[in-house]
């Protein structure tokens, strides 16, 4: 199990890096907004490979209401957001 929770920790550490280089260095709001969803979704994930790996349930309130929080800023965003002027 140990492994396990390693290497998806390594590869959730890796898709960090990688959105967190997509919200620094995307062109327009759209690019960034996802990043950021991406970033909530990521978190939540490695939440819950952190609550398999300690047997600890007591995390998945906070992953539950980080997926909402996700959820409802991405829709509240994409729902006002302006267009980027080229």
């Amino acid at each position: 199990m140990t492994v396990v929770a390693v290497v998806a920790g390594v590869l959730l550490l890796g898709a960090a890096g990688l959105t967190s280089y997509r919200v620094l260095a995307g062109p327009s709001t759209l690019d960034r907004i996802v990043g950021i969803d991406s970033l909530t979704a990521i978190a939540a994930a490695g939440l819950a490979v952190w609550a398999a790996y300690s047997d600890d349930a007591t995390v998945v309130p906070a992953i539950v209401a980080l997926s909402l929080v996700g959820f409802l800023g991405s829709a509240a965003v994409s729902r006002f957001r302006v267009r980027d002027d080229r």
